[in-house]
């Protein structure tokens, strides 16, 4: 047996109602390695992980681990074996501490009490080691998206685990987190540990893999040394075809405004100061804005204020000529379109089915209800055409649970249902977040033609490369104010995070600058 395999994969079948995701895949894992796992949404990568950490079993094939084949029941067959899993949606206890949730499960005792003060000690030396710092003693519920992930991979260290899965792990972060990930992933690999990287981004499978396996609609397709391949060809292998990587538009044509901001103010959770500041900006019919800083900044809020997830507490919104700044949210919804950010807590119902969630807003229309009773023959016709149009892939097409689909499935229904509501404002938050490049390319032209029917687009993003790939104006947001407004075209991702960082500020005018 080839020793310098770490993990061998063979043969790995695992169906699922309607569904084969993983069709006799083989993966070798080599001692050291960063190995990436890439695939359209629903391709199966995130089953063939889930099986190698004993979330679920294989119909068919084998695990090895140097050499030897092993049975791995579950999580804890596969901690003891030192495999460990950072999960695309993290599986952290909200109301626990960080300390707490690392610990739990491989808790240290001493005659049946707790040892805590060992445990501190040892998350502390594994935090300052790898320079992921958090708060040990700060709640879940309370860190930020990225602080979360970093719990999760202290986790895996806490237990020793040599054997690292990442599953889309920078899908959440912002683009300073990426490269502090990214560095900490290459620390991991010069230890000798070994890592499976799934990811959607190219960028990042070229500058930290060594080798690449692509998948396809649950099949093998190949696998590649990163130094002899690029992006065009791993998008093309894992697509099928050949794939637009840049977006291709006309110069926007911006008319009316449809969404004027006066002065917006939304209050913090977190602290005193509003984390939204006297904001104040118009979106016109017919052109994409974007808004773009690091996360944390204030965007989250400006779309709960906007869309009514959260109160405003100062300003004006006006939409379409009428002021919505105190409406309801189904009020709101008259007139835009929200793809929201978090699409487990704000996108769906996870426990209803494809179908129900494609009708969420629209269900009390006409031609799905008659006499006070959902049509369901309409419903299901309805969804069949938005599930054939936008490729939403599902174990048993209209009446799969929400809930069993892939992330970037789910996404994509989402987006279906926001677009086709046909609203003269769409607010469209990370909209690609989670998605493959097949998909990315027929979002965002999507997004390019409501904005040429004349819609008003205001697009939040946390990828520069969407920024300006999509945007036709860009103002960028820093502790919850606009500090400057861009042309795309006559600026730079480098100049952006300047401001992103807060090391500069633009005057609305644009004719002046200063040092933050």
């Amino acid at each position: 047996m080839d020793s310098e395999n770490v993990i061998e994969m063979l043969h790995i079948t695992k169906e699922f109602p309607g569904i084969i995701a993983n069709d006799d895949i083989t993966l070798q894992l080599r001692r050291g390695e960063i190995h990436a796992l890439l695939g359209e949404n629903g391709a199966g990568k995130s089953t063939l992980m889930s099986v190698l950490f004993g979330l679920y079993q294989p119909e068919k094939g084998e695990i090895r681990k140097n050499g030897q084949t092993v049975r791995i029941n579950d999580p804890n067959d596969a901690t003891a074996l030192g495999i460990g899993m950072v999960h695309q949606h993290f599986k952290l206890i909200e109301v626990f501490t960080v300390l707490d949730n690392i610990i739990l499960g491989a808790e240290t005792t001493k005659a049946g009490f707790l040892q805590k003060k060992e445990a501190r000690a040892k998350v502390e030396a594994l935090s300052q080691r790898y320079g992921l710092k958090v708060d040990l003693d700060a709640r879940v519920e309370d860190i930020t998206v990225g602080m979360q992930q970093r719990v999760e991979i202290l986790k895996m260290l806490y237990r020793d685990n040599e054997i690292l899965i990442f599953d889309e792990p920078t899908a959440v972060l912002t683009p300073q987190e990426i490269d502090e990930l990214m560095a900490t992933m290459k620390e991991f690999a010069k230890e000798g540990k070994s890592i499976l990287f799934i990811s959607h981004k190219l960028n990042e499978i070229m500058e930290v893999s060594d080798r690449v396996t692509v998948l396809r609609k649950g099949r093998y397709i190949g696998t590649v040394d990163t130094k002899d391949t690029d992006k065009q060809s791993l998008s093309d292998m894992m697509v099928g075809r050949s794939v637009q990587l840049e977006v291709h538009k006309e110069p926007a044509q911006p008319r009316q405004a449809v969404l004027s901001l006066r002065d917006f103010c939304v209050p913090s959770k977190a602290h005193k100061r509003n984390a939204v500041n006297h904001v104040s900006f118009d979106v016109r019919a017919g052109e994409i804005l974007c808004i773009a800083g690091i996360d944390g900044n204030g965007q989250t809020e400006l779309v709960y204020g906007l869309t009514g997830l959260e109160k405003c507490s100062g300003g004006t919104a006006t939409l379409c000529g009428e002021d919505i700044s105190h409406a309801s949210i189904r009020h709101r919804g008259k007139n835009l379109s929200h793809i929201p950010e978090d699409r487990h807590k704000h996108g769906l119902v996870l426990d209803f089915t494809l179908e129900q969630n494609l009708v969420l807003q629209r269900y009390q229309e006409k031609r799905f209800q008659a006499k006070g009773f959902i049509n369901r023959g309409a419903v299901r016709e309805y969804a069949g055409q938005l599930i054939a149009q936008y490729d939403v892939r599902s174990g048993q097409g209209p009446v799969t649970a929400a809930r069993s689909m892939s992330g970037g499935n789910q996404q994509k229904a989402i987006i279906a249902r926001e677009l086709d509501r046909e609203k003269p404002l769409i607010v469209a938050v990370q909209p690609t977040r989670g998605l493959d490049v097949g998909a990315i390319e027929y979002i965002h032209s999507q997004l390019v033609a409501e904005r040429d029917k004349g819609r008003a687009v205001l697009l939040v993003s946390l990828e520069l490369d969407e920024v300006m790939n999509l945007s036709d104006r860009i103002l960028v947001m820093y502790e919850g104010e606009i500090v400057g407004e861009f042309d795309p075209k006559q600026t730079s991702v480098q100049e952006l995070g300047l401001y992103m960082a807060g090391a500069k500020r633009m005057e609305r005018s644009g004719k002046e600058e200063k040092g933050a």
